[in-house]
């Protein structure tokens, strides 16, 4: 029986580290959602003029290319 209960322990630490795992990834899963929606809100904002800063410029220039280039993409050429 010692060896069921060993076998036992051993699933339940399985178990229980899995389940760590898996809230670790949705904790950092969370993280990136907050940091993208941070970004845009600080790019909606540089756009309306409400926040100026040099550093976050570039950002806001990347961030409108790659939103034109989408566009460009999805428009079928004439």
């Amino acid at each position: 029986m010692k060896l069921m209960d060993k076998a036992k322990a051993a699933a339940e630490q399985a178990a229980q580290k899995a389940k760590e795992g898996v809230e670790e990834v949705q904790t950092k899963h969370d993280l990136n959602t907050a940091h993208a929606e941070l970004g845009k809100k600080a790019a909606e904002l540089v756009h309306a003029g409400h926040l100026d800063h040099p550093e976050l410029a570039p950002l806001v220039e990347k961030i409108d290319a790659l939103k034109a280039k989408l566009e460009a993409i999805k428009q079928p050429e004439s």
